[in-house]
Parts: C-alpha cells; structure tokens; sequence
C-alpha cells in the first residue's frame, strides 16, 4: 500500500498567485441576473424584449470593483423605476456572490418600452 504524501507547501494564498476573470464572464452573470429580475415582469405577456445588452469595464487593478452598463427592453406600462432597480441590485448581488467582485456602477439603460399586443 502506497504512503500518502502531503502537498508541497506553497506560501500563503495571497502570495500564490492571481485570479483574473474575464470580462465576459462578468456580462453573462449580469445578463442572466438581469433576465432573472425581469421575468416575474414579462410573465403572462405575448409581446416579449429582446435580451439585455451588457457591456464590463474592469478595473487596472487586480481586485478593484467593476462597472457594469446594460441595456434592456421594459414592459409598457409598468413602474419602469422599480424594474430599473431590481435589475441593478440583481446584477450586484449576483456578480459578488458568484466572483467576490466588488460592483462600483449599474448603468441600466432602457432601450424599448414594449406595449402589450392587442389580441
């Protein structure tokens, strides 16, 4: 029966090295967040937005916060600032859960208003 052997020692965790993620992967946690804070809202409605648009600025530094701006289509009528909300404060709850990432800025932009289709 082979001995174990223990892990050769590497220095504290901070010393080892970095973790950089990727822009992308900041979008795609935002855009689904944003999806997910806005479905209760399209719920039961024929007409449909397109998916939000997220764009990430990263910070120089490792380890700083970052800026998150997204675009996203409403429902008409709806209170319009409360949806903005919700998709803000998802996107931050959702992006420093998932990468320990610090959000300095939500930018939600609203492209469309979509009414209700007449049917």
């Amino acid at each position: 029966m082979a001995a174990l052997v223990p892990a050769p020692a590497h220095g504290e965790p901070g010393t080892r090295g970095r973790l950089r993620i990727a822009d992308r992967v900041y979008a795609r946690i935002a855009a689904r967040a944003a999806r997910e804070a806005l479905a209760e809202a399209w719920e039961g409605r024929t007409a449909r937005g397109g998916p939000p648009a997220v764009s990430v600025n990263t910070p120089s530094s490792p380890g700083g916060p970052v800026t998150v701006r997204v675009a996203v289509d409403l429902p008409f009528p709806a209170d319009l600032t409360a949806l903005a909300r919700a998709v803000r404060d998802r996107i931050v709850s959702d992006v420093r859960a998932l990468t320990a990432t610090r959000v300095a800025e939500v930018v939600v932009v609203v492209e469309h208003l979509v009414p209700e289709v007449a049917g």
